[in-house]
């Protein structure tokens, strides 16, 4: 089983899974772009100094939020939540409809013109998409977070877990799941849970195309998000 929950929660996160590329073309031709930065409130814009520290969320269609309102994609919620509990953090939402691991490598080098905390990488869903290798989905991933280091050396990498759909086999399945935690441990990043899990596969928490959270889908999302980065926040406090 692969997120969600119940016998049958595979078979439709496979839906999920398979449409996740939005009707995008190539890497370099995404549909939809999204990359915004999240504020709660105007004071919130105001008061901004050198004090507040920027994470970058780097992502998919998922992270852009397509079909919601900005306010409604997870990092727009993870900001509000953050605010509350008094993190002087600012979320910037890069998220890319339709991108590979090898689009956002390509895309990396102009998010990083900026001072950042910490980057959350979302990507991969479209490599299992498409059934590509999954050993270039780790070596693109391996040097994302390379290239994050060298651009961002003081900054936090936090790697979100994704999934394969299930029609590719399960041998594919079991390939492209261990890449994560694999990339993750040698590079010695933050591993997120999948970051369905809990929403992927059922149809009240996903748009009427069956493919993207709704507005409370996204809360769930960033719930579950925001508790595995409440270390790195709390590490900003020191």
């Amino acid at each position: 089983m692969i997120g969600g929950r119940g016998r049958n929660a595979a078979a439709p996160l496979a839906l999920v899974l398979a449409a996740m590329a939005c009707g995008s073309g190539k890497d370099d031709k995404p549909r939809v772009v999204a990359a915004v930065e999240s504020t709660t409130t105007a004071d919130t814009a105001a008061t901004h100094t050198t004090s507040r520290r920027r994470i970058l969320f780097l992502g998919t269609s998922l992270t852009a939020g397509l079909g919601l309102e900005p306010d409604s994609a997870y990092p727009a919620v993870i900001q509000r939540l953050a605010t509350k509990d008094g993190y002087a953090v600012d979320i910037i939402n890069a998220g890319l409809s339709g991108e590979t691991s090898a689009g956002a490598l390509r895309r990396a080098d102009w998010l990083m013109s900026q001072p950042l905390a910490a980057v959350v990488i979302e990507t991969g869903a479209n490599d299992g998409l498409r059934g590509l290798d999954p050993d270039s989905t780790a070596a693109n991933i391996t040097a994302l977070i390379a290239k994050v280091r060298a651009a961002q050396p003081g900054a936090a990498v936090v790697l979100a877990q994704m999934e394969a759909p299930t029609n590719l086999g399960p041998a594919f399945q079991r390939r492209f799941r261990a890449v994560f935690p694999s990339v993750a441990r040698a590079a010695g990043v933050r591993l997120l849970p999948f970051l369905l899990d809990g929403v992927g596969g059922r149809p009240e928490l996903n748009q009427d195309d069956g493919i993207h959270p709704t507005a409370e889908g996204a809360r769930r999302v960033a719930a579950n998000v925001y508790r595995g980065l409440r270390p790195v926040l709390d590490s900003m406090r020191k």
